[in-house]
């Protein structure tokens, strides 16, 4: 930390009696136990508990915890779906002063065994759901954690496993004690851990500390409080989280919707009908999801002519196309795009309106929310070229983005080199490719990775597959760089038809060659009809993205 010139008479120095708030997850709880104590929060519409009920949970379960052995320093590992039990892990770990592990359920057995053992958890609460997959990795754990296993059905009855069980998580919680102390200590003690799978190698583990989640969550509040109307989020709100809840600590909001007190609706498992059904009992009207789940909804919602009028989501993970915009907008979704990353907290965007600037021309105000949009507040985001200069605010001029902000991971669980590539130059490198407008707006051009580079020229896959999922009859793509001999690269879409409909490549490339035509895109971006091919369904990552890894080993 740099000190400039400041000398010790300068510091603000607290009275002995003074209280030196430490910016800990308990304080998020603070207002939310003051003014919301009968707030409800309710899982599948189910069980249901007051946030009064929250906190003597979490005093309950940090009691079973330390009855074994969790202390300070300690990893509790966590594998389950969006359920109340993760919201009440979400405070009681880290609040002990120990670390929550939230695992990625959806990645390969083999990497689940790698980050429990690199992450050196020592007690895993699991979901029963789960127990086949642990019997399956559990010979190659190194030191294989003592179990709490979670469930939602009766607790009396017998848990199917060959695995040593410690206890039943509802059963032992209702008999512990609620009144546990929660004793302050250094905000920058480690809070939450998960892992994020690259394109290469392990996974990488992403840390973030208590400071860096209490000031992510209130600059993502600010942000999304923000704006007069529309686009936002405000304490009359019932939020319902359609991000997995271990990805990225479900992109921060949770934590948003306790400290300002919100209605929580936790679904369990992503099933398009039952959050449909949730989001019209319970009343949702915010929520925040990948464009695949997005699609779903909407399927969904027009087959059973349900009315998505009132809900506003943010969309993340992947970009968020015109297509599948308009047709939110069409069924009365306030929809808007956020950005960011594993690394970065992760929202350090959000694509809202800023006051009197709602764009009334509808392809305008469609382009922009499909954009990353605004850097948040105390968020410091540049488009830097090869030699780290900014590029001209000009909408058009490519380069990178990089960040410095309070709640940026500082490193990668150890592995230095990864952490100092991370943090090139002291600016976290996002590896991302983008243009930003004049009055500072960003639009993601693609992944350095993913740029497709021919005949002189650099095309955006993200622009292409924006542009192909206009196309009548096209449901998503992808497209990807392939090798040719002469322009060093060409696009290659894969497409996934719309059920019911016959679109061909034909059709795509007529398309295209018009944008072309009318200088929309480069007619280097065209793919040949012979590289425009259609799928039953396009791979996805773990937590939804397009797994464009999957695609070129399969084009290979």
């Amino acid at each position: 930390m740099q000190s400039g010139n400041h000398t010790p008479e300068h510091i603000v120095a607290p009275t002995p009696s003074a209280y030196d708030y430490p910016l800990l997850v308990k304080q998020l709880l603070v207002n939310a136990l003051a003014v919301s104590a009968n707030q409800e929060i309710t899982y599948r519409g189910g069980q249901r508990y007051s946030y009064g009920g929250l906190y003597r949970r979490i005093g309950q379960l940090a009691h079973t915890l330390t009855s074994f052995g969790v202390k300070a320093g300690s990893t509790v590992a966590v594998m389950d779906w969006d359920t109340h039990r993760y919201l009440e892990s979400y405070f009681a770990v880290p609040m002990m002063g120990a670390t929550l592990f939230t695992v990625n359920v959806r990645i390969s057995p083999r990497q689940i065994a790698y980050t429990l053992n690199d992450s050196g958890a020592q007690v895993l609460i699991v979901n029963a759901e789960f127990l086949p997959l642990l019997e399956q990795i559990w010979g190659s754990l190194t030191r294989p954690p003592l179990l709490i296993v979670a469930r939602d059905d009766d607790a009396q009855t017998s848990i199917a496993t060959s695995l040593a069980v410690a206890c039943d998580y509802e059963s032992t919680i209702a008999s512990a004690s609620p009144d546990f102390v929660f004793e302050d200590f250094d905000e920058r003690t480690r809070a939450a851990l998960f892992y994020t799978t690259g394109t290469t190698g392990d996974p990488k583990g992403v840390s973030y500390s208590h400071r860096q989640i209490v000031l992510h969550t209130l600059a993502t509040a600010t942000s999304l409080a923000s704006p007069r109307e529309g686009q936002r989020l405000h304490r009359e709100d019932v939020y319902m989280p359609i991000t997995p809840m271990f990805h990225v600590l479900a992109w921060g909001i949770p934590y948003v919707a306790v400290m300002l007190g919100l209605k929580i609706v936790l679904p369990g498992r992503y099933q398009p009908d039952a959050l449909l059904r949730l989001r019209q009992t319970e009343r949702v009207t915010f929520s925040h999801c990948v464009p695949t789940i997005l699609q779903m909804l909407l399927d969904g919602a027009k087959r059973n002519g349900q009315d998505l009028s009132g809900w506003k989501m943010v969309i993340g993970g992947s970009a968020l196309s015109t297509s599948l915009c308009r047709a939110a907008l069409a069924q009365g979704i306030d929809v808007f795009a956020g950005y960011g990353m594993s690394e970065t907290g992760p929202i350090v965007a959000l694509s809202q309106f800023p006051p009197g600037a709602t764009p009334s021309d509808e392809d305008e105000n469609v382009r922009r929310r499909c954009m990353a949009g605004r850097p948040a507040p105390m968020v410091e985001l540049r488009i830097v070229d090869a030699d780290m200069r900014d590029v001209p605010r000009d909408g058009r001029t490519q380069g990178e983005i990089v960040l410095r902000a309070p709640f940026l991971t500082l490193g990668y669980h150890g592995k230095p080199e990864a952490s100092e590539r991370l943090w090139a130059s002291g600016y976290l490198h996002t590896q991302d490719v983008a243009v930003m407008e004049p009055d500072g707006y960003v639009r993601i051009v693609d992944r350095i990775k993913d740029v497709i580079k021919t005949g002189g020229e650099w095309v955006s896959s993200v622009e292409i597959e924006s542009l192909i999922n206009e196309v009548p009859g096209v449901q998503e793509s992808a497209v990807i760089g392939v090798r040719d001999e002469t322009w060093g690269e060409r696009p290659m879409a894969l497409v996934v038809r719309r059920a019911g409909t016959a679109v061909m490549p034909l059709d795509v490339r007529k398309h295209l060659l018009a944008l072309a035509s009318a200088n929309r895109i480069s007619r280097y971006a065209v793919p040949e009809e012979t590289r425009i091919v259609f799928l039953e369904e396009i791979p996805k990552t773990s937590v939804g993205k397009i797994d464009k890894k999957r695609l070129r080993e399969w084009i290979d």
